[in-house]
């Protein structure tokens, strides 16, 4: 668990490092966005700039025209005459200009005017229409070259753009390509580190396996030598008991055999049957004690379940009533003393 934890937080951090390595490269082509964006803004600042500078430098270039000069020299435009006479002398021209009787009507409605001023005048007029003319032409020719130049400007600005517009579009395929190509790079890398786990993880399974492997067959060969020495200890403790009831049996024949020994010399030496009924006492007592240890074994091994009767313990045995009667004649006789050799 600890491995595989691991190696999620190895495959984590190359991730991170793959995205982070994507945004460094989407943060990039951001800059050089703006950068280029800025580039085209500072551009056409430095156009307006340049016009503005240009179209200073013209009105500060800008001499007065023939018209004006005209004008300050004849009396402005009304050719020195009041508002009222210049404006009969308009509406008379308007009305009989190019007939015979245009200086009559002219001299009849200007009252105060010789014919002399009033040809001057006419003469005024006609040069004023003259240069005003020229000055609409020249307002005209102007407005077309100035018409002339924004479209210019505008073609050169739409050229620019379409310029910064394709090196952007090529900027983002680029990008496209390679975001795509880099796409491509962490699947394929993802799909090499999933086949790189699965071989990790059925080599570790194996090894897994392997040593489950070498651990039970340890296992059980460590069962077999506990089996092997417990069985050996089994067969030991035998052997030993055996050989302790081989040992105890000797003893006890041995204790008989000393005790027939000690009977036959009794019998022998006419011995009296006090000192008889007191070694076949002892040899009873002997035995006795013998059955209690041989009952005590078999107590060991096997649990007997014996109801008591309490009526018994008050109730002599059979053998102490034997040993009544034996010993009743005997107590009639006088003892006798028998010298020990």
């Amino acid at each position: 668990i600890e491995k595989e934890k691991t190696g999620h937080l190895c495959n984590r951090k190359n991730d991170f490092r793959v995205e982070y390595r994507l945004l460094e490269e989407l943060e990039h082509s951001m800059t050089v966005s703006r950068k280029m964006e800025k580039a085209e803004i500072l551009q056409q600042l430095s156009k307006i700039q340049n016009n503005v500078k240009r179209l200073q430098q013209q009105l500060k270039d800008v001499k007065p025209t023939p018209e004006c000069k005209f004008l300050q020299r004849t009396g402005g435009r009304q050719g020195g005459w009041d508002d009222y006479d210049h404006q009969n002398f308009l509406k008379i021209g308007i009305k009989y200009r190019g007939r015979l009787s245009y200086m009559d009507e002219a001299l009849k409605h200007l009252s105060g005017k010789t014919k002399e001023d009033t040809e001057q005048h006419d003469k005024w007029y006609q040069e004023y229409v003259i240069l005003h003319e020229r000055k609409k032409e020249s307002v005209k020719k102007w407005k077309e070259k100035q018409q002339q130049e924004k479209e210019r400007n505008f073609q050169e600005k739409e050229k620019s753009e379409k310029m910064l517009k394709e090196r952007w579009l090529q900027h983002e395929e680029a990008q496209k390509q390679k975001a795509e190509e880099e796409r491509k790079r962490k699947q394929a890398w993802k799909k090499q580190k999933v086949v790189a786990y699965a071989i990790d993880q059925a080599s570790q399974l194996k090894l897994e396996e392997k040593t489950k492997k070498q651990q039970m067959e340890r296992q059980s060969h460590v069962k077999l030598l506990l089996e092997r020495n417990t069985l050996q200890k089994t067969v030991k403790e035998e052997l030993e008991k055996l050989e302790n009831e081989k040992k105890e049996a000797a003893e006890k024949e041995g204790r008989k055999k000393i005790a027939a020994e000690e009977i036959s010399k009794f019998q022998e030496h006419d011995l009296h049957k006090l000192e008889l009924s007191i070694l076949q006492k002892h040899a009873k007592e002997i035995d006795k004690q013998e059955r209690k240890k041989r009952l005590a074994k078999l107590r060991e091994k096997v649990e007997v379940q014996v109801t008591k009767d309490g009526s018994t313990l008050n109730r002599p045995s059979k053998g102490w009533e034997e040993r009544r009667q034996e010993m009743a004649p005997a107590a009639a006789e006088p003892l006798l003393r028998v010298s020990r050799r």
